[in-house]
């Protein structure tokens, strides 16, 4: 097992409602089925007590945890809740991100800047604060964060983009002030993926069915004409969590078909 005795905190465990998985599930259960103890972080309850019921039927450790990841109160209290159940943090899986109402920049409210940029970069700013003190005094650790290729390519949304960019420089220093502490800080950079966040999410705002939609996104892929599934980006998050990746930090990882090759 790769995990084995290793303690992960995976924030964004539940997942939006769809015919996929999401990252942040998968993930859950392939942390687990690798044999770490598992804190399973979300707003919504319900869906993390189902990733628990998913790895539990399996044989696997873990407990949900409720937490808004925005508010910092709440990030202490999951980092907590990991020591008072398990007496260590070894991995810190940063999952959450959203796209809502993003838009080229003039049509772009500020209220929707506000809220896209406090989820996907505030959040992981606050939750990686909170687990560095365990970290350092453990003098080991890993912390994964999940950005995107839009970070490095063209979109037509500013604000999703400017904040991956965000999460990708986040990553990068926290790599290099921790690095003393032997803890390390890799992102993973998704293309796209047949997840129930992008295909349901993306289906409903567009007015697309889901078939076609599906379609459009599969050609644009270089390798096979086939989006990627939550479980490649599962296992490139379990490769950087694992002792396997212990000289590799500071790393953009993009898990996305080869779509940001054709970057230049």
């Amino acid at each position: 097992m790769r995990l084995k005795d290793k303690v992960a905190i995976v924030v964004g465990a539940g997942q939006t409602p769809g015919d996929t998985i999401g990252n942040g599930r998968a993930t859950s259960i392939l942390f687990a089925r690798e044999g770490a103890s598992v804190v399973l972080v979300d707003r919504d309850l319900a869906s993390a007590a189902e990733t628990q019921s998913l790895i539990q039927g399996e044989g696997g450790n873990c407990f949900p945890f409720q937490a808004d990841v925005t508010r910092e109160a709440d990030c202490r209290a999951f980092v907590q809740a990991a020591i008072k159940k398990y007496g260590r943090v070894d991995i810190l899986h940063n999952n959450v991100g959203i796209g809502i109402a993003d838009d080229e920049m003039l049509a772009l409210s500020e209220e929707s800047w506000d809220r896209i940029m406090t989820v996907n970069l505030k959040s992981m700013f606050l939750s990686s604060r909170n687990v560095l003190p365990v970290m350092r005094e453990q003098r080991s650790g890993s912390i994964i964060n999940i950005s995107s290729i839009a970070a490095v390519a063209a979109a037509g949304i500013v604000a999703y983009k400017t904040s991956k960019a965000g999460v990708n420089a986040l990553t990068q220093q926290l790599a290099i002030d921790n690095a003393k502490y032997n803890i390390r800080a890799n992102a993973i950079m998704p293309g796209l993926m047949n997840t129930p966040m992008a295909i349901e999410g993306i289906s409903k705002m567009r007015g697309i069915p889901k078939d076609d939609l599906i379609r459009q996104r599969d050609a644009r892929v270089p390798l096979g004409q086939k989006m990627g599934t939550a479980w490649d980006v599962a296992y490139a998050a379990l490769f950087l969590a694992s002792d396997e990746a212990k000289f590799i930090t500071g790393v953009l990882l993009p898990v996305d078909g080869g779509q940001s090759a054709r970057i230049g």
